[in-house]
């Protein structure tokens, strides 16, 4: 019961959130915006944020990953709205997502062993762990779908994910790793909820 009044509160959020952005929608639909595009700039931001929470500015790096959630965001309520949406545009746009996030761990990583103080061992391997259960979350839902399993279900998808990891990087070094931890171990809970979400639908119960 629990479940699935989560999964009903986290619709909602979302469908909020795409209410206020429905004006934007429509001004980029009128102006004949490819949502393609949008995603590419979306990719863009997000690459160049991880560039810049490499070379130190945790900041910049926050607010480049809200920039590129917002393109996550408009690129496929454009292609709904202008009738564009397509199997192989989702499958591009699940594409970036990844390459999105492996960017900005990978970013992260890289600031946390160039600080100039010594860097606790378990630190890195948090990040690395986290990393890991963000990709496992997504392949989990991928691989269900591709054998006909809804798989919308978990603690951590990856909304929340974008937004703990941006809230993080805003807030500073101790916060980001507090987020860290925080991801390393809700994504892994995602993954055996998933496992444990296909196993019932599978054997019917």
């Amino acid at each position: 019961m629990l479940g699935s009044h989560t999964v009903m509160d986290k619709r909602a959020i979302q469908h909020s959130a795409r209410r206020v952005l429905d004006p934007v929608v429509g001004g980029l639909a009128s102006f004949g915006v490819s949502p393609m595009l949008v995603s590419a700039f979306g990719l863009a931001f997000s690459l160049w944020g991880a560039v810049v929470v490499a070379r130190g500015s945790l900041l910049g790096g926050g607010v480049f990953l809200l920039i590129a959630g917002l393109c996550d965001v408009l690129d496929g309520d454009l292609a709904r709205r202008l009738n564009r949406a397509s199997a192989f545009g989702a499958f591009i746009d699940s594409l970036l997502d990844r390459v999105s996030e492996f960017a900005y761990f990978g970013g992260i990583l890289m600031y946390v062993l160039r600080r100039p103080n010594d860097v606790p061992t378990y630190e890195p391997v948090v990040i690395l762990i986290a990393m890991m259960g963000s990709v496992l979350t997504s392949y989990a839902r991928a691989r269900a779908e591709g054998l006909g399993y809804q798989c919308k279900v978990g603690v951590m998808e990856r909304p929340e994910r974008i937004g703990l990891l941006a809230l993080g990087l805003i807030a500073g070094y101790r916060f980001l790793m507090a987020v860290m931890m925080l991801l390393a171990i809700s994504t892994l809970v995602t993954v055996v909820q998933r496992i444990r979400h296909v196993q019932r639908a599978s054997t019917g119960r």
